[in-house]
């Protein structure tokens, strides 16, 4: 697995072949498919294995006390991964991708948990998921169009730019929630719905259906 993770990140997804995996591992291609199927199945794992250790490392670090700046040094952290990892990061990225990832799943859940912290403190202005499905096209997007571009065209600027304007569009200007706000008044309470002690399970959902409308 390690071999054919750094083949996959030196020389790209073609150089990752059965035959250049064996040869750079000491082994014969017949004990390869052993445990591959195919090329695919492959890459399948080699990604697998690359995300799911950089998700793990995510997990195990520290949240900041403010939730905000917490998304910010994750956001910093996964477009340093995409750009040191080009050819995963477009591999993951491909949707013609049909097998289910469970370090993207997981990968998920940490942005989920870093956004559901932002709402729960009243600075979010929009429902949650599409909090993070914003985050999500943006921060794929940024590292899709700086790999893109040649080495020494890259603007350095461009990914924190892309989420100072995604922020302009899902933070509150202060910290408390603004009285006169109603949407960031439902956000945050459908955050904390979850926890209240007296609701059954049944209104919880129902409350936090109708706060989602």
């Amino acid at each position: 697995m390690e071999v054919a993770a750094r083949l996959l990140r030196e020389q790209g997804a073609a150089a990752v072949t059965v035959r250049a995996v064996a040869q750079e591992a000491g082994l014969q291609a017949p004990t390869i498919y052993r445990f591959f199927e195919d090329k695919d199945a492959l890459l399948d794992a080699v990604a697998e294995h690359v995300l799911a250790t950089y998700v793990a490392d995510k997990v195990r670090t520290a949240s900041l006390a403010d939730p905000v700046e917490d998304l910010r040094a994750g956001w910093r952290t996964q477009i340093e991964f995409g750009l040191a990892n080009g050819a995963l990061f477009t591999l993951m990225s491909d949707l013609t991708r049909t097998r289910p990832s469970p370090a993207a799943e997981a990968g998920y859940e940490v942005l989920r948990a870093r956004v559901h912290r932002i709402a729960a403190a009243g600075r979010l202005r929009v429902p949650e998921d599409r909090a993070i499905a914003l985050l999500r096209a943006a921060g794929t997007g940024a590292v899709l169009t700086i790999l893109s571009t040649p080495p020494e065209d890259r603007d350095p600027t461009l990914a924190d730019d892309m989420l100072t304007a995604v922020l302009g569009v899902l933070l509150n200007d202060a910290p408390a929630v603004p009285p006169d706000n109603a949407t960031a008044l439902a956000v945050a309470f459908r955050a904390v719905v979850p926890t209240l002690p007296t609701l059954t399970p049944a209104e919880r959902s129902l409350l936090g259906e109708w706060l989602t409308r």
